[in-house]
């Protein structure tokens, strides 16, 4: 079992920055993909971004590209999604996955993850 805890969220003005953190803990060993998705309120959870876990590659919704980077610290099992120029629309709960491995092919469904952590609140004030 593989247990993930966000944190990091908060409240911030349009044009903050925040940095959310996922802390991977169990049998993580496995693992090829962590990503970040998240879900507004009465809308369907969507992609934001992922992370290869052994090569590093990244990649981005295209409502973050150029604003949000994701990067992981291999030592810490944990990975951080920085947040910029921050909208109202980015208002959301920020959910981190986990695959078990091996990989499928793809990074942006909710299908290609397995564990899942209990998201952290961001909320951004025009």
């Amino acid at each position: 079992q593989v247990q993930l805890v966000e944190s990091g969220g908060g409240l911030v003005q349009a044009g903050d920055s925040l940095r959310l953190s996922c802390a991977a803990s169990g049998r993580t060993f496995s693992s090829v993909v962590r990503g970040w998705f998240r879900q507004a309120p009465g809308k369907e959870r969507e992609f934001v971004a992922a992370i290869s876990w052994t090569g590093g590659s990244t990649y981005y919704g295209d409502s973050v590209k150029g604003r949000f980077t994701i990067s992981r610290d291999k030592p810490k099992n944990t990975v951080y999604l920085q947040m910029n120029s921050l909208k109202p629309e980015d208002t959301a709960v920020y959910y981190c996955a986990a695959d078990r491995g091996p990989y499928r092919g793809r990074y942006y469904s909710l299908d290609d993850y397995d564990y899942w952590g209990q998201g952290t609140q961001v909320t951004v004030s025009s």
